[in-house]
């Protein structure tokens, strides 16, 4: 149990020249709006929305405006301009106004739903959405509108939020190939970081600075402001690395808190959706709105009593003190790390113990984790069961569909080869196979080694409220125990690049995880918007432009911003070909 004993502590730590003084305040969060006399765009929180709409200085329809004016600026990419745009949206919802506008009477009307009501955000494209392609950014899935929503989608429509796009990924959630960059698809090239939104010299084009992955476009264009928060999904690393690579706070759950129905998959033992947001608060809001039992989703049977539809009660600025955070030293600190890097996670630990936490330093005894074959067996079978369940008029059925069209089409697609998906369709899922033997050996030895005696053992033999680990460093045996981990920024790199502490525990710990991360955000409030970025005229609620004139150029035909992506796409493919 951790302690709440209201205390103050005051330590400067050094961080890149930079001193941050360190307090904490009150001991959890509570959401009472105030009459807002203004708004700003820039970084505008969730709880920031709600009071300027509060205060009716604010509509729904407004900020889907602005923020659609920041995609127009920043985002859509064109090769005919000298700037480097971010790139980060596949497809944007040409219904997006309307739906502002309904929800907005709604408010109105009957009051909000929920504390996401007429808030814009993003979805990964490999979440379903019936309404909008979904494509794992594969040009041979592009077009594909599945038949209706994941069960997320559903649940986030379900709490008003509203669905502005799609976001850029890289291509298959980084399970087609080896060597792609991150961020890169077919179907939507490169995501930039925007932190420095540059190709790298003398390259085939990817990004200077990675905008990690495989949640890329959904990281970068909340870092970017383009939206209040997204949607990410993670397998080993794909929500907290585009969280760490942007300053942002990335939630990665336990297996089985929010439904995988209708996500395009890599493997069912680790696939899980979760919040990318700027704050720890808006992460929180994002999280109790996808938990719950869904009965398409076996997994989630675990999650009952489990979870809950608000996490911000756990909030708490104290909760460092008095916690227990064990440090493992061996294999995450001492491969993966730059010295700059571990200064920067140094210097945490030292916030951490002054805010009352103690540091236990002990390694877990199981890492590194032996390859497995966990991931190439499932990516076939579960791939498979959700390409056949588009239906007929599905542009491709199966991994071996896609793997043909692949080929047939090589400049577009294969610009970086398919070696984990021909190595994928190569296994033999039949009950008694060789691959299906070693499959379950490997899958009983994951569990046992990151979860039994990986993170379980080690909690218990050192009595720790969490794990603390550098970076991204402990994804993967999180990732292989079906655990949750939470990141959050902890300053910048010499060159810019942002780096962040990640947070782990055991199944369902998530109110714990929350409450350490909420209490070192509070404490250091490192996390600062992109410079590449900065706002534009009218980002205020006294000068928000007038949508009217915005709506007809984007509901027309299929609307402005996807034929542009369209164009922009058709545009990549011929550089491709070249």
């Amino acid at each position: 149990m951790l302690k709440s004993t209201k205390r103050f502590v005051s330590v400067m730590v050094a961080q890149a020249g930079v001193a941050a003084a360190i307090s904490t305040t009150t001991p959890a969060i509570a959401f009472t709006f105030g009459q807002s006399t203004s708004f700003t765009l820039e970084e505008a929180t969730i709880a920031d929305i709600q009071s300027a709409f509060d205060a009716n200085i604010l509509t729904s329809k407004q900020l889907v405006q602005l923020y659609l004016n920041r995609i127009e600026a920043y985002d859509v990419y064109d090769r005919t301009q000298p700037q480097t745009k971010i790139n980060s949206i596949l497809t944007i919802n040409p219904n997006a106004l309307a739906t502002a506008e309904a929800l907005d009477l709604e408010r109105q009307q009957t009051g909000r739903r929920s504390l996401l009501h007429g808030v814009p955000i993003l979805l990964k494209d490999n979440v379903d959405t019936f309404d909008l392609p979904t494509t794992a950014g594969s040009v041979a899935l592009a077009g594909s509108i599945p038949p209706d929503d994941a069960f997320i989608t559903q649940q986030l429509r379900d709490a008003g939020a509203i669905i502005l796009g799609k976001a850029n990924l890289t291509e298959f959630a980084n399970y087609l190939t080896t060597g792609m960059p991150a961020g890169y698809s077919s179907l939507g090239g490169y995501v930039f970081n925007p932190y420095n939104p540059v190709p790298l010299p003398d390259s085939d084009g990817r990004p200077a600075l990675s905008p990690g992955g495989s949640s890329a476009g959904s990281g970068a264009a909340i870092a970017a402001n383009f939206a209040a928060v997204a949607i990410g999904t993670e397998t080993s690393g794909s929500i907290l690395s585009p969280a760490n690579q942007n300053s942002l706070v990335g939630i990665k759950p336990t297996l089985g808190l929010a439904s995988r129905d209708g996500i395009i998959p890599i493997a069912a033992s680790q696939d899980t959706a979760g919040p990318l947001a700027r704050t720890v608060t808006d992460a929180a809001i994002l999280l109790g709105a996808i938990t719950g039992v869904d009965l398409k989703d076996p997994a989630t049977e675990s999650s009952a009593g489990k979870t809950f539809t608000d996490y911000t009660p756990f909030l708490n600025a104290n909760a460092l003190s008095g916690a227990r955070i064990g440090v493992p030293r061996e294999f995450f600190w001492t491969t993966g790390v730059s010295a700059e890097q571990a200064t920067i996670a140094e210097n945490a630990l030292s916030v951490i113990r002054a805010l009352g936490g103690e540091v236990v330093e002990a390694d877990i005894a199981t890492v590194p984790l032996p390859s497995s074959t966990v991931l190439s067996y499932e990516f076939k079978r579960d791939l498979n069961l959700y390409l056949g369940s588009l239906g007929d008029d599905a542009p491709v059925k199966s991994l071996a569909d896609v793997i043909a069209f692949n080929n047939a089409n090589p400049e577009v697609a294969l610009r970086y080869g398919q070696v984990l998906a021909i190595a994928s369709q190569a296994r033999d899922l039949s009950p008694f196979s060789a691959d299906t033997q070693r499959y379950l050996a490997d899958r009983g030895q994951d569990l046992l080694l990151a979860k039994e005696q990986g993170i379980d053992a080690y909690l218990e033999t050192n009595d720790l409220d969490a794990i603390f680990f550098p970076g991204t460093r402990g994804a993967n045996i999180a990732a292989r125990a079906g655990y949750p981990s939470i990141i959050v920024p902890a300053g910048y790199q010499a060159n810019g690049a942002p780096y962040g502490i990640t947070f782990s525990g055991n199944a369902y710990s998530e109110p714990t995880l929350l409450g350490l991360a909420y209490a070192f955000e509070q404490a250091t409030l490192f996390r600062r918007p992109p410079a590449s970025v900065p706002p534009l005229p009218g980002e205020t609620a006294a000068a928000v432009p007038e949508p009217a004139t915005f709506v007809g150029l984007l509901l027309g035909a299929s609307g402005l911003f996807a034929a542009r992506r369209r164009q922009r796409n058709q545009c990549q493919s011929s550089a491709d070909r070249n």
